[in-house]
């Protein structure tokens, strides 16, 4: 099947350019403008995701427990000291003890800082690398200093938001689905207002020994075109939107926001869907089209 996208002259003239062409490329633009922005909140999400991944999944916060202060502190010092030297450990601080009763204010008001309040050491590792094979290593040596220490993973603690991200992910992707959907419907609408529309002109065209398939190149050239264009007008204005909601959320400094940068695949993802969907629709016409020809005509 051969699937030509830019029409001619004469055929720009045999299917005339009227009201009806012209609110098809303001569909179109309007379908891919909401088409491109989903797609850039997916790949946005997506780049969110991986960079909070990348950030928390080397973050340990490790706790110890006792009530006797004076051990306490020993245990705490030897697996701080520990920490430090792991080779895997790029990062090892101590909580201050102020900085705990500070947020244990809200709870216990001014006895959040009773010196004896039993408060737990409280040390934040940071790994090199967060894969698991660098977590179970700090694990290990974690237990073998201090048996009794909690360990506590940024990751469990941002779960929640690790699986809203991938819900918002899946929620863009089929909004893309829908849009490609809606607008092969629409294709098929405009190609059997056409066909309907040109009627005679197809009926001539047979007597003058033209084929079906010729015809439907004449809708599928046609409607490609039309998709295309409308969907570069919308494409423009979907990215110029993009990078507007880019320098605001920029300007927030949020950790999580500040991952979302779009990588060269993603603006050629972006830059590519008008084109898919000029290909979609010159697919959906020609199948429209010769089906409604074998069928009435």
């Amino acid at each position: 099947m051969k699937l030509t996208v830019i029409s001619s002259a004469a055929d720009r003239r045999l299917l005339d350019e009227g009201r009806e062409t012209r609110a098809m490329v303001w569909i179109m633009a309007i379908m891919l403008f909401l088409t491109v922005l989903a797609a850039a909140f997916g790949l946005g999400a997506l780049s969110a995701a991986r960079a909070l991944d990348q950030q928390l999944a080397g973050k340990l916060t490790l706790q110890i427990v006792n009530a006797d202060p004076a051990q306490r502190d020993a245990e705490a010092a030897r697996l701080l000291a520990e920490m430090r030297r792991a080779p895997q450990v790029a990062r090892a601080e101590p909580v201050d003890r102020a900085q705990l009763a500070q947020l244990l204010r809200p709870w216990l008001g001014e006895d959040g800082a009773d010196p004896d309040l039993p408060i737990p050491a409280m040390i934040d590792v940071e790994l090199r690398a967060g894969t698991p094979a660098a977590v179970a290593a700090a694990t290990d040596l974690i237990h073998r200093v201090a048996p009794a220490a909690r360990i506590d993973r940024y990751e469990s603690w941002m779960s929640p938001v690790s699986r809203f991200m991938q819900v918002m992910i899946a929620l863009a992707a089929g909004l893309v689905l829908l849009m490609a959907a809606a607008t092969a419907t629409v294709v098929v609408l405009a190609a059997r207002a056409g066909l309907d529309s040109h009627r005679d002109t197809i009926e001539m065209l047979h007597m003058l020994g033209s084929t079906d398939a010729q015809v439907a190149r004449l809708f599928q050239r046609r409607l490609a075109l039309d998709t295309l264009l409308g969907g570069a007008i919308g494409t423009v204005a979907a990215l110029a939107m993009v990078a507007f909601l880019g320098a605001q959320i920029a300007g927030l400094g949020a950790d999580l926001v500040s991952g979302v940068v779009f990588t060269a695949r993603d603006w050629v993802l972006l830059l590519g869907l008008p084109v898919a969907f000029a290909l979609l629709a010159t697919w959906v016409a020609r199948a429209a089209v010769l089906g409604a020809l074998r069928r009435y005509l």
